[in-house]
């Protein structure tokens, strides 16, 4: 069985000749993708590529300016050089005044830090919204290439905002949970609007290119104790939903991406119709165990976790097979589950101990993951 035929068969509810092991971020078919042009990942690489199930994270290119529309956006832009970063000062000239976003990219990092979000109040969300809609177009130009890098070596998987995502991270997080349990009603307003941008933008991405799974982020901006269930109902299921028909009716798959404490909230997310869930953190850092995520989900969705990033970094090689070895106990039975980290690195050069527990957690995955 080829790694395409196991996740499909995962993502299905089967189960197939082993769980499936997956690297989640770090990619192992795709040449664009940072670790596969960063030297001190190479020999993990190699071994990701040779020994695990690839979900490939791909999007087809869009012309999207700001907050899903490809209205053409006033901006201005000034970045800033100190010893170890990048400090970039943007500022948008909307119908209604100006908004401004400070961001920070430290040197070996690869990822990027807000230090100012874009809105302060709920009156900068509607100067936000008065930048005219205009629907994004998508290319499948570079849909060649990836799907001929992959194979049978695994999937595609798009990544797709829901209307919260959208929402929350105009904000500073704190600021965005008070906006949405005190000024509720605006804050419902800006979803629906959102909404109908995600749907129609959705709806012609699929018309571009179909792959075989997406992945939605967002909901866990509305997980306790940031906001109570009953807001996670209001805000996440009925919208997510309708992304999950859309996908389904087009053949895609979807999986729902949600980080901390989704006990509360795992029937909302089951009742969204999709096909799998991740990462399910274990507490402290999530409120479920891995065993429970597995029982409530069995033959509703299929399961991808939960061995954190802090453990494969900071961890010793017997600690990082002691959990691969639990993880296989709590979810392994009956299929529809694969192991997954929670994260990935993202420090440039590689640590040699991220290495080797990396290496010691795909031996360990082959070993306890027979069926």
């Amino acid at each position: 069985m080829n790694s395409r035929q196991r996740l499909l068969i995962v993502l299905d509810g089967g189960m197939p000749d082993r769980v499936p092991i997956s690297t989640y971020e770090l990619v192992g078919y795709n040449s664009k993708a940072f670790e596969n042009n960063d030297a001190s990942y190479y020999r993990m690489m190699q071994a990701i590529r040779e020994k695990t199930d690839c979900l490939a994270m791909w999007n087809p290119d869009s012309n999207e300016q700001f907050l899903a529309t490809a209205s053409n956006v006033d901006r201005e832009v000034q970045t800033s050089r100190m010893p170890d970063r990048d400090i970039t000062h943007a500022t948008i000239h909307t119908p209604q005044g100006d908004l401004t976003q400070t961001t920070i990219r430290l040197d070996n990092i690869n990822t990027t830090w807000q230090t100012e979000h874009w809105c302060k109040s709920s009156a900068d969300v509607d100067r936000a919204l008065s930048i005219p809609y205009v629907p994004v177009t998508y290319s499948n130009a570079d849909e060649s290439r990836i799907r001929s890098e992959v194979g049978d070596g695994g999937i595609i998987m798009a990544s797709l905002a829901d209307p919260l995502l959208l929402a929350a991270e105009m904000m500073e997080f704190g600021e965005y949970t008070i906006w949405a349990a005190k000024e509720t009603d605006h804050f419902a307003r800006t979803i629906e609007i959102l909404h109908e941008r995600c749907m129609e933008n959705l709806r012609r991405m699929l018309d571009v290119s179909v792959v075989d799974l997406y992945r939605i982020c967002g909901p866990e901006y509305a997980t306790p104790p940031f906001l109570p269930a009953s807001l996670f109902e209001r805000f996440v299921t009925p919208y997510v939903t309708e992304m999950v028909d859309l996908i389904h009716s087009k053949g895609g798959k979807v999986r729902l991406h949600c980080h901390g404490r989704i006990k509360q909230v795992l029937d909302h997310i089951i009742a969204t119709g999709a096909d799998a869930i991740d990462p399910c953190e274990p507490p402290p850092d999530g409120d479920i165990t891995l065993a429970e995520v597995k029982k409530r989900c069995n033959g509703k969705m299929a399961v991808f976790g939960n061995l954190e990033l802090k453990l494969l970094e900071h961890g010793t090689e017997q600690e990082v097979d002691d959990y691969v070895r639990d993880c296989m106990t709590s979810a392994k039975s009956g299929g529809g589950f694969v192991i997954m980290p929670t994260a990935a690195p993202i420090n440039s050069p590689l640590a040699p101990q991220t290495e080797r527990n990396y290496l010691r957690y795909i031996e360990s995955a082959l070993k306890y993951g027979q069926y």
